[in-house]
């Protein structure tokens, strides 16, 4: 049935019909009981069953079909496919659409049964009555069953991928580090070699008229060395290197791509307002412009996945004297704001909140603490969340 649902659906179909089959064979061949020919019963009978077979991928369409349908099968007393098919359709609503659908089409079905019963009641009105709210209200609880089932195995998915990404993550931050030390060890590597070939050549150099053995040593000195160096670079080297050389490289981006950063979360679905100073941008290092740009891109980020549809967004660039201000703010698509002055009865006297978080809002702090900076995140006033980075423009040598 997992793996192949339409498959599963079509063998529940085909065995309802071979069900309302057997009825009429059988009702046939008793001639106290009156039925229709078979030219009405047996397309009648297929087309009662045939929208099970589409109840996973069109389930609204498929249940009210079977809705619509069986009036007439259940009107001509055809066989039990009618009633079955229909607690199997309050069943597909509620776990493939959802509780409010589910609940509509149950109280539509439960009305159009009370009417039919009401319409031709048989003198067994209130068995079947009492048989068809109990059918629907178990088929109400397995529909409430398969639905926290289905939601609780979404949930172990989401929760799983996100592990794996958090590892993979967890691996490139391992890979950067060990790369780093590397890389230390290569500046070690090379001043060392190249203090030693400079004092060698610097000895070689007072020793080669007076005492040649000497310049000559000092020489072996300098290509063994050499040599040495060599080596440990191409070892060093064959580390760093990465293993995606084939893919593109592109350069990073600075804080004059703020602009088109924005027009892409715009495109996301998510307004963001962009005011950035006269000059603010001008004139900056490299790594504090990769910086400003790193912290607008983290945060409208959050803003996306996190303020929910309708939120909205801005971005502030300011410079001050030697110092660029950043501030990104969004309001949450307005769902903190009717809580604010029912807890500021009760609060403490504002004051600044950096809190802490995920691994993107610790590389913006780590970003600004590089720098020299300081980041404060957390809530802003009336609702919504801010960030509010400052750098100094110019680097402490």
């Amino acid at each position: 049935m997992r793996a192949h649902p339409m498959a599963g659906d079509s063998f529940i179909a085909v065995v309802l019909l071979l069900t309302d089959l057997l009825f009429f064979v059988a009702a046939a061949e008793t001639p106290e009981v009156p039925m229709p020919p078979w030219y009405v019963v047996l397309p009648l009978d297929v087309v009662m069953v045939a929208p099970l077979v589409f109840r996973r991928k069109a389930t609204l369409w498929s249940a009210y079909l079977v809705l619509l349908i069986g009036i007439p099968h259940s009107a001509l007393e055809l066989g039990a496919a009618s009633g079955l098919a229909m607690m199997i359709s309050i069943y597909s609503v509620l776990v493939y659409v959802g509780r409010k659908q589910g609940l509509l089409y149950l109280v539509i079905t439960l009305v159009t049964s009370a009417i039919q019963l009401w319409a031709d009641p048989p003198e067994d009105v209130w068995v079947l009555a009492i048989i068809g709210v109990f059918s629907s209200a178990l088929c109400w609880t397995l529909g409430e069953f398969a639905g926290a089932r289905r939601a609780y195995h979404e949930e172990v998915e989401a929760r799983l991928h996100l592990l794996e990404t958090e590892r993979d993550q967890a691996t490139r931050i391992a890979v950067g580090e060990e790369r780093g030390r590397i890389a230390r060890e290569l500046h070690d590597v090379v001043a060392h070699a190249v203090s030693v070939m400079v004092v060698q050549a610097d000895g070689a150099s007072y020793a080669v008229d007076g005492n040649p053995e000497m310049a000559k040593r000092a020489l072996q000195t300098i290509s063994e060395t050499g040599r040495g160096a060599l080596a440990e670079l191409r070892r060093l080297l064959d580390v760093l290197r990465s293993d995606g050389d084939d893919e593109p490289r592109v350069p990073q981006p600075d804080a004059s791509a703020v602009t088109d950063l924005a027009d892409r979360i715009r495109q996301a679905g998510v307004p963001v307002t962009l005011a950035i100073g006269p000059d603010a941008l001008a004139g900056l290092p490299a790594g504090v412009s990769l910086g400003v740009y790193r912290i607008v891109q983290e945060s409208l980020t959050n803003t996306l996945k996190h303020a929910g549809q309708g939120a909205q967004a801005e971005v502030v660039v300011r410079r001050e004297a030697d110092v660029i201000d950043v501030k990104v703010t969004d309001d949450g698509a307005g769902r903190a704001r009717q809580l604010v002055p029912m807890a500021a009865k009760h609060a403490a006297p504002p004051r600044k909140l950096t809190v802490p978080g995920g691994n993107g809002l610790i590389g913006m702090r780590e970003r600004a603490n590089v720098f020299g900076g300081t980041l404060e995140v957390g809530p802003a006033p009336g609702g919504g969340w801010q960030v509010h980075a400052r750098l100094p423009v110019r680097l402490a040598t």
